[in-house]
């Protein structure tokens, strides 16, 4: 995955979610014990976070640092510095060598940093709309992708439900809600 799937999906958040901006942020973000408001500052926090990880490729922890929304930030704020930490990541995996790692619970390429930034935006993305009363689903053309590198033993499925089923969000098929769930990213 690269910066342009980062970028397809903040482009599929703010779609959906910078009509309900004069809407009630301080409401659970779906089955989250964080309101939207939260939830969106931390979609922002863990893209720049990723960046930074990127960029000075730590090889055994991130970085002693975290990003901290104003808590004045209106919710149309909130959402706008979540795409600009989009953009952040983004940019950062396209400059990044496919050969660079940085640590993230082992060694991790851009690629798989790519691949978080991406589930992290849908999947909170999803938690936001659920807790804002917004029909919404994650686009298949990007969960197939992070359903690929995150998750090497998924099922088969359409792959919105199966992330979904895959991050503890929904039952797929017979298959009840998973109570626990990791992902992935780390690569040799």
């Amino acid at each position: 995955m690269n910066g342009a799937d980062v970028r397809a999906a903040a482009a599929a958040m703010t779609a959906v979610l910078r009509p309900a901006v004069d809407r009630d942020w301080t409401v659970r973000a779906g089955d989250l014990d964080w309101s939207c408001w939260t939830t969106a500052a931390h979609i922002a926090h863990d893209l720049v976070a990723y960046a930074d990880q990127v960029s000075a490729r730590p090889d055994g922890g991130y970085l002693p640092f975290d990003l901290r929304v104003r808590a004045d930030a209106a919710p149309a704020e909130v959402l706008t510095v979540a795409a600009a930490a989009a953009g952040i990541l983004a940019a950062t995996v396209d400059a990044a060598s496919p050969d660079d790692r940085a640590w993230h619970f082992g060694p991790c390429d851009p690629d798989g940093f790519a691949a978080m930034g991406v589930a992290e935006i849908l999947l909170h993305t999803g938690d936001l709309t659920r807790g804002l009363g917004l029909d919404w689903s994650p686009p298949a053309e990007l969960c197939a992708p992070v359903v690929r590198r995150l998750f090497p033993d998924a099922p088969d499925g359409e792959p919105a439900p199966v992330l979904l089923w895959l991050t503890g969000r929904a039952p797929l098929d017979d298959r009840p809600r998973r109570t626990s769930w990791t992902w992935q990213a780390a690569r040799p």
